[in-house]
């Protein structure tokens, strides 16, 4: 009965607080009248620091638009009103075709000369907290996209490409955001490439070694009031390098529909995949096995055992310029982080980032929802057993090198917790300087562990081409510096 009264007078307190047609400050509780002097007619606040705008995210990350109030935007959402669309502007767009540079946008995020960002920026060991850099260039992609639609369209996050850091910062810097559309065919997609470097002096260009990590996300332009694609202005390219990275942009949509075609959940595994199952299973058996004298390792660790889940409700602080949905830089962030948390518990040593695969956002997260996130252990390299059926070694047993895949899983329900929707699911791969293996033992898990082990092959292989890449340009710039040398 207490819980009831108490819920009732704060549903009285809050229309009081909110409703249009109160004459009383609407941000103050009154006190006690004999408490107030001639100075409290001024507005008054629950605290002293000045209010942030943005909540995690670098202030410089902002395109200028007027955030509306989220009391006042779930006034609107009560209403009824289309709050999203509220903020469209109703002429009709520009469709104008717009080059690579009409996008472009370039912030720099002074770490090294402003110690207070720290308390955003960097971990309790000092280095660079990835998560938030992460949560930054998705609202970068979005001031991007934006100056690409123009007004109108309501912009969301669809995918993420793959990420790796191509050189470790060694202390902390100032860092420079920067970023351009690099595909957009006139349909409802884009492609955004976004880059973090080490910020070099002004007037002067950042030099490939500068580079921590680039990155590409995918953004989709949707009609605000029917949540239907809409079309936006096609690309243009003018130089040769423009062309090369339309047609790469080009190449990794195909990719995608073709990768769609060779899931497990569309083709079961192939006759090496299988075989793989059937050793890693006839192994567990004989662990348990009283007349074999093979016994489970203490660093075999079932599968079942790594999980590590949380559940919190998505406040509204962190949504989207659109008001109702979360920010999917947060979401971003918040699964990056419990990978983390999961491969340090599982190896008992501090993880290290070597990547993150392509993801895909499926359902947006709504202001209130309570978001699930389930963290496993999928895979281990070295592996527990090979395709021949050995046990892989480590390279230097005295100073072993695990790589560790996370595969975090989200999915969303309503705070009634009456519908359930996938949110996305995660893959992070880090190394910890343990030999720890992964012993899957269900049909799930074996599936989750061929993916898994996919996705690591199909990393290195990519890193390799990198690396091939990133060579033959060097031997260009070298023979280049030669010439004028010698000219």
């Amino acid at each position: 009965m207490a819980m009831a009264c108490r819920g009732a007078y704060t549903r009285r307190l809050f229309r009081a607080v909110i409703s249009p047609s109160s004459s009383s400050a609407p941000h103050a509780i009154p006190r006690n009248p004999r408490t107030l002097s001639s100075s409290d007619s001024a507005t008054r606040c629950f605290h002293d620091t000045p209010a942030r705008q943005t909540d995690g995210v670098f202030s410089g990350l902002t395109d200028g638009r007027r955030r509306l109030p989220w009391i006042e935007a779930f006034r609107r959402q009560q209403a009824g009103e289309n709050v999203a669309s509220s903020e469209s502007d109703p002429g009709e767009r520009d469709m104008t075709p717009k080059k690579m540079s009409d996008s472009y946008h370039r912030v720099v995020l002074p770490l090294g000369r402003d110690p207070g960002l720290s308390d955003t920026y960097i971990n309790s060991s000092g280095h660079i907290r990835l998560g938030t850099i992460f949560m930054d260039l998705d609202a970068l992609s979005g001031i991007i996209v934006y100056k690409h639609t123009g007004p109108g369209p309501t912009t969301v996050t669809a995918a993420l490409d793959r990420i790796t850091i191509a050189h470790p910062l060694t202390e902390i810097c100032d860092l420079e955001y920067s970023g351009q559309v690099t595909y957009a065919s006139g349909r409802s997609s884009m492609e955004i490439t976004c880059r973090v470097a080490r910020a070099a002096p002004e007037g002067e260009a950042s030099r490939p070694e500068d580079v921590l990590l680039t990155c590409t996300f995918t953004m989709v332009a949707l009609d605000p009031a029917t949540k239907r694609p809409v079309n936006v202005p096609r690309l243009l390219c003018d130089t040769a390098e423009e062309k090369a990275i339309f047609r790469a942009g080009e190449a990794k949509a195909l990719a995608k529909r073709e990768m769609l075609k060779t899931s497990l959940l569309e083709t079961e595994p192939d006759d090496p995949e299988s075989a793989l199952i059937h050793k890693i299973w006839l192994r567990s058996l004989a662990y348990h096995d009283p007349t074999d004298k093979r016994r489970q390792p203490a660093n075999a660790i079932a599968m079942s055992r790594t999980v590590l889940s949380t559940a919190s409700i998505m406040q509204p602080q962190y949504r989207n310029r659109h008001q109702t949905m979360i920010f999917g830089g947060f979401h971003l962030k918040q699964t990056f982080e419990l990978a983390f948390c999961c491969a340090a518990s599982f190896a008992h040593a501090r993880p290290t980032f070597i990547s993150a695969d392509p993801c895909t956002f499926r359902n947006p997260v709504p202001v209130g929802s309570v978001l699930y996130l389930t963290a496993t252990i999928v895979y281990t390299d070295p592996p527990l057993v090979d395709e021949d059926g050995s046990e892989p070694a480590q390279r230097d047993s005295s100073a072993p090198l695990t790589r560790i895949h996370v595969r975090v899983d989200s999915k969303v329900r309503d705070v009634e917790h009456g519908h359930a929707k996938p949110t996305g699911q995660f893959n992070y791969t880090f190394s910890v300087p343990r030999d720890v293996r992964v012993l899957p033992h269900t049909y799930q898990e074996f599936m989750m562990y061929v993916d898994a082990r996919r996705r690591v092959r199909a990393g290195d292989a990519q890193d390799r081409e990198e690396a091939r890449r990133r060579a033959n340009s060097q031997q260009l710039r070298d023979g280049a510096e030669d010439d004028s040398v010698t000219e």
